[in-house]
């Protein structure tokens, strides 16, 4: 079977670094599906905003060339455990096939804005179909791993002298995407500066004993925030 994409997704982090581990976890966190030409028609999108929530079917396209194995490492377990990767939602999928429940905040022509994603800028999106609670939702459900390795977030502080260089809409995304730790799991260095690219900022921050420090941000030009 031959998949092409029908819509791309347009996202203020444009890497795959500072990505949500999983979709719904930072759900000030807004995005938009733009549909491709061949589907930009108001009636493939027709009774769609009468839903709160989709499904989005999308692709690993960063991942395409790495080596697939059988088990992976997952984060949530301290990435030195190896489980076996049909039991996890782990990136390094022998398809490269993503699944992902957002919030629908708009359906206009052609695109849909949406909250809560966990793609990055770019992603293509190979189908859309409304989530149904009556099925799709299951509360009572066993989650395996995850019921027993609860993922902690940290505290995020940000100088008062950086708050004018977003909005507090954005600020309020970035501190919840720094409070999930992006950081590859190996890492403990609390002296280590990170930059978690946001739009057309580059957010530089460490991690020590008391969480996450916003220690300045850079404009894309290169001017410093």
């Amino acid at each position: 079977m031959e998949i092409t994409p029908i819509a791309y997704f347009k996202s203020p982090l444009t890497s795959k670094f500072g990505l949500p581990r999983q979709s719904g976890v930072v759900e000030e966190l807004r995005g938009v599906v733009e549909l491709c030409p061949d589907y930009r028609q108001a009636e493939a999108l027709r009774g769609l905003a009468d839903f709160d929530y989709l499904w989005l079917v999308w692709g690993f396209s960063a991942n395409v060339a790495a080596k697939k194995r059988a088990t992976v490492r997952p984060p949530r377990l301290g990435g030195n455990r190896h489980v076996g990767v049909f039991a996890t939602r782990s990136s390094f999928r022998p398809n490269n096939l993503g699944l992902s429940s957002v919030r629908i905040l708009h359906v206009g022509e052609g695109r849909i804005e949406v909250a809560g994603a966990d793609l990055m800028d770019g992603t293509p999106i190979y189908d859309i179909k409304p989530y149904v609670a009556f099925t799709d939702c299951h509360p009572e459900a066993r989650c395996g791993f995850v019921d027993a390795n609860q993922w902690a977030t940290l505290p995020v502080s940000v100088p008062e002298r950086l708050r004018d260089a977003l909005p507090a809409d954005d600020w309020a995304a970035v501190e919840r995407l720094l409070a999930q730790d992006p950081r590859p799991h190996y890492h403990a260095d609390p002296e280590r500066i990170y930059g978690m690219p946001f739009g057309r900022y580059d957010i530089h921050f460490r991690v020590g004993e008391g969480g996450v420090e916003v220690t300045g941000i850079e404009v894309a030009d290169g001017g410093p925030g």
